[in-house]
């Protein structure tokens, strides 16, 4: 019952140097974000999908991507599981900083869309206080968010029966609120 595409965006590994060193990316202009907005129109163009029944998934920096992607364009995209993302580049809350601007929550009052949140409590890599921060904000603007914490779980999930939850719960998430009524 879904199409999935999976979106090699500019920064990513596997297509050289100036491919992974790609310029504006990440907190100095967000410029890889433009591939995931190229691929939700890519699909949305496609005659065998829905336009507003398009998700995005994400871990770690596909949570950042997911985040950017809900909070640039809830038009766009109906729904999002993001799992450890980023949403907010540095410590810095100027509007004018572009690590502000290049992060999910400088957009935050456009997002729309409900969202499911997981991640776990023992990251070493994200910081899990982004996720809690980020629902907070979201809960102030009344945006659907529904959350799956993992005690004692690191950044890539190591259980198998945490990744076994995170499936379920993905499935579950996306068919309540992708799928025809």
């Amino acid at each position: 019952g879904y199409i999935v595409l999976s979106v090699n965006y500019r920064s990513g590994i596997g297509y050289g140097r100036s491919f992974r060193m790609a310029p504006n990316t990440a907190a100095r202009g967000n410029a890889e974000y433009q591939d995931v907005v190229a691929a939700g129109q890519y699909l949305i163009g496609r005659p065998d999908v829905d336009p507003k029944r398009v998700g995005i998934w994400g871990l770690s920096y596909g949570g950042l991507l997911t985040a950017q992607a809900l909070a640039r364009n809830s038009d766009m995209f109906a729904a999002g599981i993001d799992l450890a993302g980023v949403h907010l580049y540095g410590s810095s809350l100027d509007p004018e900083s572009v690590s502000y601007q290049s992060s999910a929550i400088s957009q935050i009052d456009k997002w729309k869309s409900p969202v499911l949140l997981m991640h776990g409590d023992d990251d070493r890599n994200v910081d899990f206080v982004q996720t809690v921060d980020l629902a907070a904000r979201l809960r102030q603007q009344g945006v659907h968010i529904e959350q799956l914490v993992f005690p004692d779980e690191v950044h890539d999930f190591l259980l198998y029966e945490n990744w076994r939850k995170i499936l379920a719960a993905s499935a579950e998430f996306l068919d309540r609120h992708l799928q025809r009524q």
